[in-house]
């Protein structure tokens, strides 16, 4: 994430390293340290060559792929720029244009520019007259946080920010942060394959690899809440995915798409 004196992106310097119980770097470059099966991989704002041969010397590990990118192509070529959904603008930290959120999106999934992070954003603010006051939400694959900060802006008095990334779960923080919400924002690192949060919340959003998804699925304790906003899958995931709800699943509201993603939403009697 941006730390002084660094005010926005522009190159994007990685470096992936076999090994995950890796001491961490004190640089000043450092943008952040993503931890991904069971390797390693440094994001930097500069080339860092030197360090990283340096400090797999002195650790015993092993550099095994490395990228210099410009951070739009990090976007997949998406600009990172203002964007509004319904009346609520969403912008980037270093843009000084009014907004009502403002991120840092880092270089971390769910900004809000890839289509999936999108599609949930529009999801939550169709049915935000459906919400109750005061609702509490859950946001698994948080990324920026994005997701949960805009509940919040919608009424949401607590919402459970997940992500398995603990550079998601800096990001959301300081983004928080950033927005006065961090009061209503807890933010927890965990593995959903392995361990699954509390449900009991009104609002379920989950933007997550349609294989987590499908695992999800077969919890009924996944089921707890009341609105299920599902995305992080492409339109040929959804035959997978359908065979994997439950025998009575809440009532399918909706199915959005932009380019190739998807989106469903589902609901109990009292959304509907």
């Amino acid at each position: 994430m941006l730390k002084p004196p660094y005010t926005h992106y522009a190159r994007i310097f990685t470096y992936h390293v076999d090994g995950h119980e890796l001491p961490e770097i004190d640089d000043t470059d450092l943008i952040g340290t993503w931890i991904e099966d069971g390797k390693t991989i440094f994001i930097f704002h500069k080339n860092k060559d030197d360090l990283i041969e340096r400090f797999c010397r002195e650790h015993g590990c092993e550099l095994f792929y490395k990228a210099d990118v410009d951070y739009v192509d990090w976007e997949m070529g998406r600009e990172v720029t203002l964007f509004s959904v319904g009346p609520l603008t969403v912008a980037p930290i270093w843009e000084e244009q009014p907004a009502d959120i403002r991120i840092d999106p880092s270089v971390v999934f769910g900004n809000g520019f890839h289509p999936s992070t999108r599609l949930c954003l529009e999801s939550l603010m169709f049915y935000r007259d459906k919400l109750k006051s005061g609702f509490t939400a859950l946001d698994l694959g948080c990324g920026t946080g994005l997701l949960a900060i805009a509940a919040v802006r919608l009424g949401a008095s607590q919402v459970l920010a997940v992500d398995y990334n603990p550079l998601a779960c800096q990001v959301t923080r300081q983004n928080a942060k950033y927005n006065n919400a961090e009061d209503c924002i807890a933010v927890r690192q965990m593995d959903l394959w392995a361990d699954h949060p509390p449900n009991d919340v009104d609002i379920v959003m989950a933007n997550l690899h349609p294989e987590l998804l499908t695992d999800l699925f077969q919890d009924s304790h996944f089921w707890k809440g009341s609105l299920f906003i599902i995305s992080g899958f492409m339109a040929h995931d959804e035959e997978k995915l359908l065979a994997a709800l439950p025998e009575n699943p809440p009532a399918f509201l909706n199915r959005f798409p932009r380019d190739k993603w998807r989106d469903w939403v589902l609901g109990r009697d009292d959304i509907v």
